[in-house]
């Protein structure tokens, strides 16, 4: 199997298609990226910026530069000695306009005996023979706005098929509707009357059955086709959990991709491992991500950050918050498995949902895949207990059902389910409701993370990385992805506050006096994000501080937004830059954090090129890159910049200011080193130091190349600085990549090895 070193990742869409990637290949080489990596490239929703809404799985997506573009992406890409990496989504597909989805127009047209109705995921009983389509507003007359033309029916910029058979002239459209194998309905009944699956809450990403033969057949004969014709070097599957059976896929996959290089997008919580019989190489590195950022936030900072943030206990609160998406926004799917029931189970239908709502929202992780995981059932239904003790009738029923116990061989549709539905669950309750709640230091709110996990000592991140490189050293690294809730550099910058907690609390505390919110931990999520992208563009702050408002759901939310709220919530925006005292808090913060955030981000960003596994690099994070949750992260990236940085800094290391300058110059030599001595990076060992700031040096030897970074800056200066403290370096020569400067073995002053920067990567020259 040929596998990276290491990768960078683009985004593509109608304004960067594949061609434009193609051109950007020289650039990445002399960045020393090894691979490049693709968002989705299949045709997908027209406008999709993202490409996850595939429409049509048999061809490269003409907006995207279609199957002559990555045939010049490909050939630009191979003859540089580079691979390609692609993401592709076997999960669900875009059903947001029918007629652009044959597969779905021919379901809504020929219902049950559609050949297509095989492929998605599907109650027709729940629905009296009908698919239910959640596209009408409110208004209870909403049928009667429906019209025909062109043999359609349509609902405002909305077509639907009608059915062979079904309408003569004279019929209004209303009645034609009732005759058709779908329903139309209001939106706001999808969350408890859907009968088909969904991409976790969202109408327009229809569930498809990829377990079923020709169904994967048919989705990946455009994959297997980039195989055979040797186009792409390596896969990246998005949402493994939502299948019915990952292991069982992701063997089809490596059969016809002839054992290729292949990455899940897989949510690991603290101590969870892969299932070992899937045949890849390890997850997309959110679970790297958590361990890097941990390092360089101050623990004697959590308790009086807790105490600040006037939160509840985090187990508790996800405990809630999943309970509440199991009960609202997926209520629908636990309907479904409440009529998976046995007839014969004896539970009545609303103790059942309880039951199974109240374990969903126990479960301590994303899924099982059993038999693997059956221990994470067995943990929520100890909680569960605990919680409910008077739901012990159901469970005693409803738990064995759902181990699969006495079903035969194999495991039947609701236990099956039930997995496919926790990490609906957890995603919809943790990521992207939770995390906006939970506001002590949301530098450590991040997918992928625990957020009452609030630092890792050294010598913990030194064992972490030791089992990384025995158990997952193919895996990949990220500090970025387009999914991250802040860019890394944002964090970094955030994770500053850990080391100075009382001015920072005293200052929210002024904040909140001068800008009122009455919605505590949201206005110190908002002071955070400003906090950790300031100076923003004032329109990127409001669309953020709203999409967090509506996220967390506690003072406005989606589907029912409070106007005079959100108006508080902006005046608290607009105040950051016209309230002069407000102003002047925050710009006195941001300037106090601003330099140790650069050496955070320095540090994080060298430990993760340089650590085991394959570092990915985001686009334009090679600069500093101060975003925010989608969109914000998926902004165009301006690669002439970019261009024009790394000639410039192609000779005497610089500063490290606002230029990131600093930044690209750690970016490009940690890769270059990767790609030209592998070597180097084959084994790991952690680097001692003795001194009284000891504690604020981390590094490692892979090999011949040793990484060696500052943890905690503020703290280090306010101490006095390294005051004589060394690092222990294996016998031999090296070269510092990044200042140029020599060091000998031995001890080693902290002061010189960090002289120029705040990080180092040493090389080992060869004795002469």
């Amino acid at each position: 199997m040929r596998a990276p070193r290491s990768t960078y990742r683009l985004q593509l869409h109608e304004g960067f298609t594949l061609h434009d990637a193609a051109a950007l290949v020289p650039y990445l080489k002399d960045l020393g990226a090894d691979w490049v990596y693709l968002s989705p490239l299949l045709t997908a929703e027209r406008g999709s910026t993202h490409g996850y809404d595939v429409t049509d799985p048999s061809a490269v997506d003409p907006a995207r530069g279609g199957p002559e573009g990555l045939q010049a992406l490909s050939d630009a890409a191979h003859q540089a000695g580079m691979g390609v990496l692609v993401d592709i989504v076997p999960n669900h597909m875009g059903v947001a306009t029918p007629s652009a989805n044959r597969w779905w127009w021919s379901v809504l047209q020929e219902g049950r005996s559609s050949r297509y109705a095989e492929a998605f995921d599907i109650d027709w009983d729940a629905g009296a023979g009908r698919l239910r389509l959640p596209v009408l507003g409110e208004n209870s007359d909403a049928l009667d706005e429906l019209r025909i033309e062109d043999g359609a029916l349509h609902y405002y910029e909305q077509t639907f098929p009608i059915a062979e058979g079904t309408y003569s002239p004279g019929d209004t459209a209303r009645e034609v509707h009732d005759r058709q194998h779908y329903e139309l309905l209001s939106w706001r009944r999808a969350d408890n009357e859907l009968n088909y699956r969904r991409f976790f809450g969202v109408n327009t990403l229809a569930g498809v059955r990829v377990e079923v033969p020709w169904v994967f057949e048919e989705t990946h004969a455009e994959v297997g086709r980039w195989f055979r014709e040797a186009l792409v070097d390596g896969l990246r599957i998005d949402h493994p959990d939502g299948l019915a059976d990952p292991a069982g896929y992701l063997g089809q996959l490596s059969e016809l991709t002839g054992g290729a290089y292949v990455l899940v997008e897989k949510i690991l919580e603290p101590g969870e491992k892969l299932p070992e019989r899937w045949p890849v190489a390890g997850t997309t590195g959110y679970d790297a991500l958590a361990e890097v950022d941990r390092l360089f936030v101050d623990p004697q900072a959590a308790g009086l950050l807790t105490d600040a943030s006037d939160a509840e206990p985090y187990r508790h609160m996800i405990h809630d918050t999943k309970r509440a998406v199991a009960d609202g926004l997926l209520q629908s799917e636990v309907q479904r498995l409440v009529r998976l029931l046995p007839e014969d189970s004896g539970l009545d239908a609303a103790v059942a949902a309880d039951a199974i709502a109240e374990l969903l929202a126990c479960f301590p992780v994303y899924r099982s895949y059993l038999p693997d995981g059956a221990e994470y059932l067995e943990e929520a239904v100890l909680n569960a207990r605990v919680r409910r003790p008077d739901l012990e009738p159901a469970l005693d029923v409803l738990v064995p059902l759902l181990r699969g116990e006495g079903t035969g061989s194999g495991l039947d549709e609701l236990p099956v389910r039930f997995q496919q539905t926790s990490g609906m669950v957890m995603a919809k309750g943790v990521e992207d409701t939770a995390f906006y709640r939970y506001s002590r230091l949301t530098s450590l709110n991040e997918v992928g993370a625990d957020p009452s996990l609030f630092a890792l000592e050294p010598h913990d991140l030194h064992l972490a990385m030791l089992v990384r490189q025995q158990e997952a050293p193919l895996a990949m690294t990220t500090l970025s992805t387009h999914d991250t809730k802040r860019s890394e550099d944002t964090r970094a910058r955030i994770s500053v506050l850990s080391e100075i907690p009382r001015e920072w609390t005293e200052a929210v505390a002024t904040l909140g006096e001068l800008l009122p919110l009455g919605d505590r931990p949201l206005a110190d999520l908002v002071w955070q994000a400003l906090a950790g992208t300031w100076p923003l563009e004032r329109e990127r702050a409001h669309a953020y501080a709203e999409k967090a408002a509506r996220e967390a759901g506690q003072s406005t939310t989606w589907t029912a937004p409070d106007e005079a709220f959100e108006k508080q919530l902006h005046a608290l925006v607009d105040g950051a830059w016209d309230h002069p005292e407000a102003n002047a808090v925050l710009s006195s913060v941001v300037e106090r954090i601003t330099s140790a955030g650069w050496s955070n981000a320095l540090g994080a960003k060298l430990v993760q090129l340089t650590m085991p596994g394959v570092p990915d690099v985001y686009q334009g994070t090679e600069l500093w890159d101060h975003s925010l949750v989608d969109p914000d992260n998926r902004r165009p990236v301006d690669y002439s910049l970019r261009t024009a940085v790394a000639e410039a800094g192609q000779g005497q290391p610089g500063p490290v200011d606002d230029s990131g300058a600093a930044k690209l110059r750690v970016t490009r030599e940690a890769l270059r080193l990767r790609r030209e001595q592998p070597e180097l990076f084959s084994g790991y060992s952690a680097l001692g130091s003795e001194g009284p700031a000891a504690e604020h040096v981390f590094g490692f030897d892979r090999g011949g190349a040793l990484s060696l970074v500052t943890r905690l800056p503020l703290g280090l200066a306010s101490a006095g600085g390294w005051r004589g403290t060394t690092v222990q370096l294996p016998q031999g020569n090296y070269t510092d990549r990044l200042s140029g400067k020599s060091h000998k073995g031995g001890s080693v002053e902290a002061e010189e090895l960090f002289e120029h920067y705040p990080v180092a990567l040493l090389v080992r020259q060869e004795a002469s």
